[in-house]
């Protein structure tokens, strides 16, 4: 199933991290930890409708690895893969 997002949001794929403690012990992904940060865009909408009834231009595209507010994303699951949607506006950084 493809997932095509509409105006200025995007669909993330969340970033797992592992914690690692200072010495050197690996802490795995548990149900307990916060939401994650980063991610990377899988796809993009077309963009927000301006009052004049332009598109504005997105600012990020597909593949952008990005920093993104914490509670923002809505969660969805599609063929047992968890992915985030946000607005554009609730992206604070692309990775580079």
């Amino acid at each position: 199933m493809k997932i095509k997002p509409l105006n200025d949001n995007v669909v993330v794929k969340p970033t797992k991290e592992n914690e690692v403690t200072k010495a050197g012990i690996v802490l795995p992904d548990t149900i307990d930890k916060e939401r994650p940060e980063k991610g990377e865009i899988i796809a993009v909408g077309e963009g927000k409708i301006l009052e004049n009834g332009q598109r504005a231009l997105m600012s990020v595209k597909v593949g952008d690895k990005i920093i993104f507010k914490k509670y923002s994303p809505d969660e969805i699951k599609v063929d047992d893969q968890e992915y985030l949607i946000l607005s554009q506006n609730d992206i604070l950084a692309i990775i580079e």
